[in-house]
């Protein structure tokens, strides 16, 4: 009798701990993390007897890391969430987990990120343990770069379009010499493009929490105007990187240049200051054309 009573209520704390960690977010990482894995192995699908420490890698880069760093920013921004309708389900507000709740939730995750992290390599723990820095730099004070407008694009978007594929790589092998790191720029470029925007979504609630994000500090349209140069920076880069022959095969070069257009198109018809975050990621997905291209091309399929 026991056992049936409380296996609802277990089942009612697991789904209370995924809300947190935000499922739909783990693929965010996890794709860059595979492009990584891509770049260093030249191959679609990685060697089999590397398997099991890679799954073991895209646990830590999906569902631990992003409940260590959502965690804690949900229990850092309880004050300007009680002012935003788009935060109303969050399960701080509606009680379903505790402000201490919250914190003991990310301080877990990130021990458990660190710990599975190790039977990856210890090249991608060290890159773990700066991961969980940087997020928890991004939402505790002193710090809080969430508040201090340019640091808060810098800790998101180099997190994504850098960190990501490093750690794929380092995943494969500890040696980062011949890392690829103009892809991170223009993964960066890319991620800054999209993370903007999605400051926009939280902007009233944001000013009216004295939170000084990019978007408070520039206003809508100069934020938007500012995500829409690094994301032209980052189509354009692709160019230049096929024409160079530079990581990105020459071959994909007549792509690239169709590509641009429409990735420029799709920006200024899917983003504005009225934007939902249903607009980036239809955005993300019409990026992973050209990105799967790329795929094909760099491990020799095309």
């Amino acid at each position: 009798m026991t056992t049936l009573v409380q296996t609802p209520q277990v089942r009612a704390r697991v789904r209370d701990v995924l809300a947190v960690g935000r499922p739909a977010f783990w693929v965010v990482s996890v794709v860059p993390y595979y492009v990584g894995i891509l770049l260093a192995t030249h191959r679609l699908v990685p060697p089999t007897q590397d398997w099991p420490r890679l799954a073991v890698g895209a646990v830590v880069m999906g569902p631990l890391l992003w409940l260590a760093v959502l965690a804690i920013n949900d229990a850092y921004d309880l004050p300007g969430d009680l002012l935003n309708p788009r935060k109303a389900k969050s399960p701080l507000l509606d009680g379903r987990v505790t402000l201490k709740g919250a914190k003991q939730i990310a301080a877990g995750a990130a021990l458990a990120s660190i710990v599975v992290s190790l039977f990856v390599g210890s090249v991608f723990t060290l890159g773990v343990v700066f991961a969980l820095a940087l997020g928890w730099a991004y939402s505790v004070p002193p710090l809080r770069l969430k508040t201090r407008a340019g640091f808060d694009v810098a800790a998101n978007s180099l997190a994504l379009g850098t960190f990501g594929p490093l750690a794929g790589w380092a995943a494969v092998t500890p040696d980062l010499s011949d890392f690829p790191w103009l892809m991170a720029l223009q993964g960066t470029l890319a991620a800054i493009g999209l993370y903007l925007p999605t400051t926009l979504a939280d902007l009233e609630a944001d000013r009216a929490a004295g939170y000084r994000t990019i978007a408070v500090r520039l206003g809508a349209r100069a934020t938007y105007r500012l995500g829409f140069a690094f994301w032209i920076a980052a189509a354009g880069l692709s160019v230049v990187l096929a024409a160079l022959d530079a990581v990105i095969p020459r071959s994909m070069l007549t792509l690239e240049i169709v590509m641009v257009p429409v990735l420029v198109a799709a920006y200024r018809r899917l983003i504005g200051p009225g934007m939902t975050f249903r607009g980036v990621v239809i955005l993300a997905s019409l990026f992973l054309f050209p990105c799967g291209a790329f795929a094909l091309t760099y491990t020799g399929v095309l």
